[in-house]
């Protein structure tokens, strides 16, 4: 007769986000083509590209417009204020990283011509509407990696 044999074993305390979930992308030249995105954002400016060719504002950055295929672009500053054109709040269903969060509003801010998707911080749901202005948040992970994000403007 065999014997069932039991055995002990020990589980990591925390599960590192495995790196193809991490939200926050890699920054530096090294990886990226945007990266003078993110380094604006460290200096606190919201900033894109701009095909130097056809004049079109491109968002998110592109290192090559998709209207004209040309790889000529410039660096344009957005501003930090925005109006919410669109919104609403996660409560269920969050991705890995912001499950602790919930609930949290996410919207859609017009800039300019540009319509950017972005988490609406510091403001619950009921809080909010359509045409409330915005203005630019930078937040920073313990790693010095940095996003955007916008927060309702208080003045209102």
């Amino acid at each position: 007769m065999s014997m069932v044999k039991f055995e002990k074993i020990k589980r990591p305390e925390k599960i590192g986000l495995p790196f193809m979930l991490d939200f926050y992308p890699l920054q530096d030249e090294k990886n990226t083509r945007i990266s003078q995105f993110f380094k604006s954002l460290k200096e606190g400016h919201l900033t894109t590209t701009k095909c130097k060719e056809c004049g079109k504002v491109l968002w998110p950055p592109r290192i090559m417009c998709p209207e004209c295929l040309s790889e000529s672009l410039e660096w344009v500053d957005l501003g930090v204020e925005g109006e919410l054109y669109a919104f609403t709040e996660i409560r269920l269903g969050a991705p890995l990283g912001f499950v602790e969060d919930v609930p949290f509003c996410v919207g859609i801010v017009k800039i300019g011509s540009l319509l950017i998707s972005a988490r609406i911080d510091d403001a619950k749901y009921e809080d909010l509407k359509i045409g409330d202005k915005v203005n630019l948040k930078i937040v920073e992970l313990p790693d010095s990696r940095v996003f955007y994000r916008f927060s309702k403007d208080k003045e209102q």
